[in-house]
């Protein structure tokens, strides 16, 4: 039997030949940027760590002669930043208020946008403006009070305030988050002294509410209190001009400082404060999203209800950062750090 020649078997279609393949040739405009006419690089946002305002208006700090003591507080980062400030009187009686205000006249050496004068809401409105409400040009006046619970001389008081004054600052003392017939007295109350007054009012103790640290952040989501805060927090901001200061929160516990403790690295956060930050993020982000950021102040003395420390470099830093994180452009961090109180609280 003769063996038949075998013919070559033809290279089959998918198989690949041997040698480097031709890979196709891209144009240069793949590897480059779309022209736009505005930039020739893709810019990275800038990071939170890295983004300050231009410079700072403290919206909320507590009158001393000197301001000292805030100034050692403030440190390098907020106090090299400064270009105004607005004192409170808080904690001071009537009586003092004159002398007060002199000694500001001539110990305080930063520009003073404002002064808060305390008034009570529990009073009958005086007749005529007080003297402590007119003087110089050099310390101007304002008018704030404590509301803590919905009374006949609320509605008389307050509508005085908002027809002296170029702004009323409003400290909210009881949690409104608590109590449905609270929530609603005070409602009606802002509604009934604002009808068709053009006069700003500032609310604090709002941004953050206050708070118990010990509730989980899981449970907080889904918490009747929160529920209840997005809620009240989307009803205030359809009053016109209603604006909320950003202050340490009544929280019971002190403003974690910055730089942490015995860190590694400066920018090393504490467990603490991380936690601080996501807390205040969520109650930032329902204001943000229903005021805008044309409509927050920030300041760095705690309100009247907390009784904790808070000291003023190391909240500046904990505010900037969490606003920061929410993802906002430098155009929203220089408003709520210094141009909103420029607008609201400065000369007309």
């Amino acid at each position: 039997m003769s063996t038949a020649q075998i013919a070559p078997t033809p290279a089959s279609p998918g198989r690949r030949r041997k040698g480097p393949k031709t890979l196709p040739r891209l144009p240069l405009s793949a590897f480059s940027p779309p022209n736009s006419g505005t930039s020739e690089r893709f810019p990275l946002p800038s990071s939170p760590s890295t983004l300050h305002p231009d410079n700072v208006v403290d919206a909320h700090i507590v009158a001393t002669n000197d301001l000292s003591q805030w100034k050692q507080e403030a440190g390098k980062v907020l106090g090299g930043r400064i270009s105004g400030i607005i004192l409170s009187l808080e904690g001071k009686q009537s009586s003092e208020f004159e002398q007060t205000i002199t000694e500001l006249e001539s110990h305080i050496d930063i520009p003073v946008v404002s002064l808060l004068v305390p008034f009570s809401l529990e009073s009958a409105p005086p007749a005529s403006p007080p003297s402590y409400l007119t003087g110089s040009a050099k310390l101007p006046r304002s008018l704030s009070t404590t509301f803590v619970k919905p009374t006949p001389e609320c509605v008389p008081a307050l509508t005085w305030a908002l027809e002296n004054s170029r702004v009323v600052d409003i400290d909210i003392r009881s949690d409104l988050t608590e109590s449905d017939t609270l929530w609603e007295g005070f409602e009606e109350f802002l509604t009934t002294a604002t009808n068709d007054k053009q006069t700003p009012v500032v609310l604090s103790n709002i941004l953050p509410p206050p708070h118990n640290l010990t509730l989980p952040i899981i449970q907080l989501m889904n918490h009747p209190t929160y529920r209840a805060y997005q809620s009240h927090i989307a009803t205030l901001s359809l009053y016109p001009k209603l604006y909320v200061k950003f202050l340490p929160p009544t929280w019971n516990a002190p403003t974690p400082p910055t730089p942490a403790p015995n860190a590694s690295f400066e920018n090393t956060d504490s467990k603490e404060k991380k936690e601080w930050k996501r807390r205040i993020k969520m109650y930032l982000g329902p204001v943000l999203e229903a005021f805008g950021y044309e409509r927050i102040i920030f300041g760095s003395s705690h309100s009247s209800a907390s009784n904790a420390s808070s000291s003023a470099g190391d909240w500046y830093e904990i505010a900037r950062e969490s606003f920061a994180e929410l993802g906002v452009e430098q155009e929203a961090i220089d408003a709520v750090f210094s141009g909103n109180a420029k607008k609201v609280y400065g000369p007309s």
